[in-house]
Formats: C-alpha cells, structure tokens, sequence
C-alpha cells in the first residue's frame, strides 16, 4: 500500500496550495480519506476528511477555506487550501482508513510564511 502526497511549498498569508494524495494497493472508494497535520512542537490533528460516500468533515479551523474532495477513478484526494495563514503551517500527511485498517502516506511540508 502506498499513499504518495504532494503539492506542498512555501506559500505568502492568503496564498493557496493544492494538495493531492495518489493512492495505489487499496481499494480507493470503499476508504475513508483524510489528511492529517503536524505543526512543530504540536499533536498531529485531523484537518479533513471525506467518506466513501461523499460526506465532508472539517476541523473548525479551515472550515471554507479548506476543501477535501476525491477522484476514486484516480485513486486520490485533494486538499484545496485558501486563504493560507501562517497557523496552518504544518507537515500534511495523507490517510485511509476502512474498518480497523489504517494507512498512513509519508507527510509533504506546508510553510506559510512571508
């Protein structure tokens, strides 16, 4: 299983960023996908998740600025990110979860910074 994260960078305070999540050796649209963060010094924190169905759960600190979506013939989730504040700031890392298993993708670096 492999989940391969990208489109991380440095970005300016009201800047966007776009991430994706390539997903291969799982069957996509039957996981749940989130993307998680770590800031420096802090817990890794849930930003979003989307289920196999559609549904969307944000943490209330991106709620419409952040937007999880999926493309399941693509096997991979997006995080669209506006209005970037330096708070968010983080290591993004991809996820799947189904039942009682759990995939984690190595993290791709967020800096928002001027």
């Amino acid at each position: 299983v492999q989940l391969q994260a990208s489109g991380g960078g440095l970005v300016q305070p009201e800047g966007s960023l776009r991430l994706s999540c390539a997903a291969s050796g799982i069957i996509f649209s039957i996981y749940t996908m989130g993307w998680y963060r770590q800031a420096p010094g802090k817990q890794r924190e849930l930003v979003a998740a989307i289920m196999r169905g559609g549904t969307t759960h944000y943490v209330d600190s991106v709620k419409g600025r952040f937007t999880i979506s999926r493309d399941n013939a693509k096997n991979t989730v997006y995080l669209q990110m506006n209005s970037l504040q330096p708070e968010d700031t983080a290591v993004y890392y991809c996820n799947a979860e189904v039942r009682d298993l759990i995939y984690w993708g190595k993290g791709t670096l967020v800096t928002v910074s001027s």
